[in-house]
């Protein structure tokens, strides 16, 4: 496939793009910055770089705007990006996006399967793999198209596993990489998937010359994966560690992401920010600690167990009944897929309980906020006492580097084990077990006993780590290793 004549040296491929649109009853679109984490860091490439980055349309306002754009969207609605957004069928996408890559390979990576019911891998599943398969085609040709002779080709997550071998085929002539944000699962869990679809996730992303991660873990689970999935050589050394492979050689590398430490202060200390700051403080009342939580009600957030862990908290130690708050905000996703509305409506059930039980007249245990927010998110990071990040499973976790970057007065950071952030952070937060309640309830004890001093130096080492490596240098460190 011959690349377009205005061909990029720099491609990024990613599922979700820097804008999304709405249509209104007459037609009109509208342009929004599209939301994710990857989104952020990809929007720190320069704009005169020269780069184009392909996604796909996400819902109707997307597909819309990509038919009358043709190739390209208008730069004005995407921050001066240079971006194709790819019309793909709906129903393939919708099979491909929540049949396959949030429903199946998620759920493998984050562990988050009840494997005496699931997965139960049928003729079903084979359809929408085979839809899964033709959504990265789509990809992989458009990619072909846009690159440039030996053009740097970065391919980003779980929804573009296939892409690198499927464009290695296309273009021999490029360097391409592939970053997972995600972790990986370990072999044995690995294996849940059916045998040849472990091997062509396995063999996808083995086409490109460099496979990325977040952290040293996951990029070693990945290689345990490679070898003992297709008796791939693993060799180590001074280099890094590479794959070794039908006489390919992929090497694997490690970028952990930060967070934009200007952005994020200025931000929140705007006026809106200013304004949510005001309500938050007469919700909570005077005189009393908040314990903030902020996260997606995605299955591998852990929420209810974290609210589960405040109540044995209240129960245990009734010495903050009436002084504690526990401001939750548990924004609601992927609510076209039924076990998240239904996590969803549990996660309200618990904190209408905890309220129920332990509440009083002038004191609301829980306050629960389900309204996507990002000021208010702001605006709670500046004044929690203590900050709960308990994921079952999590790629990085930026809230976790989010919350010491703009709090006040120091916040104490309770992590769980499983989020990738503790390798950066672990030694100055206190690290549980997510699966452990009575564990969590005591770290959420000893955090808001921490000397207030002790709390602030904590929270300076943790904001200088969590600012390490910024979204820029995150992306152009990648573009540098291929």
């Amino acid at each position: 496939m011959q690349p377009h004549m205005h061909a990029a040296r720099i491609v990024v491929a990613s599922n979700r793009g820097p804008v999304s649109y709405k249509q209104d009853a007459d037609g009109r679109l509208t342009a929004g910055r599209g939301g994710g984490g990857l989104v952020s860091g990809l929007s720190s490439m320069d704009r005169d770089a020269g780069a184009v980055w392909v996604c796909t349309a996400m819902g109707e306002g997307d597909r819309e705007a990509a038919r009358r754009a043709g190739r390209r969207l208008d730069t004005e609605d995407t921050g001066g990006h240079r971006v194709r957004m790819l019309d793909i069928d709906p129903d393939t996408f919708a099979a491909a996006y929540n049949g396959i890559a949030n429903s199946v390979l998620w759920f493998i990576h984050h562990l988050l399967y009840e494997t005496p019911l699931a997965p139960v891998f049928d003729a079903d599943f084979r359809r929408q793999w085979a839809a899964y398969e033709a959504y990265n085609t789509a990809f992989a040709d458009a990619l072909a198209e846009e690159a440039a002779q030996g053009a740097a080709v970065l391919v980003q997550d779980y929804h573009l596993t296939l892409v690198p071998a499927l464009l290695r085929e296309r273009r021999p002539d490029l360097r391409i990489g592939h970053f997972s944000h995600t972790p990986w699962a370990p072999p044995d869990y690995y294996r849940l998937l059916p045998d040849d679809i472990a091997e062509q996730v396995l063999r996808g992303i083995l086409g490109g010359d460099r496979a990325a991660f977040l952290t040293e873990r996951w990029a070693e689970a990945f290689a345990d994966c490679c070898a003992r999935v297709l008796g791939a050589e693993i060799v180590r050394g001074a280099g890094g560690t590479a794959v070794l492979f039908e006489g390919r050689t992929t090497r694997l590398g490690v970028h952990g992401l930060g967070v934009d430490a200007d952005f994020l202060r200025e931000r929140a200390h705007r006026a809106d920010v200013e304004e949510r700051m005001a309500a938050l403080r007469e919700q909570i009342g005077p005189d009393r600690k908040a314990i903030v939580r902020i996260d997606r009600t995605e299955l591998s957030k852990n929420i209810v167990r974290g609210l589960h862990a405040y109540r044995r908290l209240l129960e245990e130690h009734p010495e903050w009944l009436g002084k504690v708050v526990h401001v939750a905000f548990a924004y609601p996703s992927r609510q076209d897929l039924r076990v998240y509305r239904d996590y969803t409506a549990e996660v309200e059930r618990v904190a209408r309980e905890i309220n129920s039980t332990f509440g009083t007249v002038d004191w609301e245990p829980v306050a629960l906020h389900v309204k996507d927010d990002f000021a208010r998110s702001l605006a709670a990071y500046r004044l929690a006492d203590v900050a709960l990040v308990n994921p079952i499973r999590d790629g990085m976790n930026l809230v976790a580097k989010e919350v010491p970057v703009v709090s006040d007065h120091g916040c104490a950071l309770v992590l769980s084990r499983e989020a990738g952030a503790v390798a950066e952070l672990g030694d100055d937060a206190l690290v549980v077990n997510p699966y452990d309640v009575e564990a969590t309830a005591r770290a959420l004890h000893s955090a808001l006993l921490m000397d207030p001093d002790e709390r602030g130096a904590r929270s300076k080492r943790l904001s200088v780590a969590a600012t390490a490596l910024p979204p820029a240098r995150w992306f152009l460190d990648q573009l540098a290793a291929l």
